[in-house]
């Protein structure tokens, strides 16, 4: 059986289409530039994903609002990014992330992304960011925060983040996790400015 874009709308998991030179996943991704569909690329693997729904984009938005509240206040020059395409033909690799982050001025790639996973499947996200050289990765998966900093032999999982040190990631994941937004933003804002 076919699965066409139409399809892809009411399917949860990935499509992988294997053996794809970087050329013809460019030519392809021309070919699927449309709303709704989101392309990820590493080792000749083509991942064709819908775009994610209220659970995914409800995360993402708390993550982002939270986020920015702590950089805010502990004065940390940012940009954020959001879910910037990010590309390597070298690498042979592109990935888009949920959120992302440069810390500081002039930066080349952002020093954070945000991955926040409602499906199972698809590439491996760690090595496609470790050959983007993205110095830290947080995965928001079934209410969990965890965190991967970037050395030289790939990513290895930390309780701290190496990027944002001071950051409280407890506190973080449990206001990420607070029902109303509202409540989730003053908490952790007052928290934040109890320290």
């Amino acid at each position: 059986m076919t699965t066409t874009l139409e399809k892809l709308e009411r399917v949860d998991e990935p499509i992988l289409i294997d053996g794809m030179s970087w050329r013809e996943f460019k030519a392809v991704e021309q070919l699927l530039d449309r709303p709704g569909v989101r392309l990820s690329f590493l080792d000749g693997v083509l991942e064709i994903r819908r775009m994610p729904g209220r659970k995914h984009e409800t995360a993402k938005q708390r993550i982002s609002t939270l986020v920015d509240l702590y950089l805010e206040y502990a004065g940390i020059d940012f940009t954020p990014t959001g879910s910037v395409t990010l590309e390597s033909e070298s690498g042979k690799v592109k990935r888009e992330a949920d959120l992302s982050y440069e810390l500081g001025a002039n930066r080349e790639r952002p020093d954070l992304v945000v991955e926040v996973v409602v499906t199972s499947g698809g590439i491996n996200k760690l090595e496609a960011y470790k050959r983007l050289q993205i110095p830290e990765v947080w995965f928001w998966e079934n209410g969990r925060l965890r965190l991967y900093s970037l050395s030289e032999d790939g990513y290895a999982e930390v309780d701290r983040s190496l990027v944002l040190p001071d950051l409280d990631v407890l506190l973080l994941a449990r206001c990420i996790n607070i029902e109303n937004h509202l409540q989730a933003m003053r908490e952790f804002r007052a928290a934040i400015q109890s320290v």
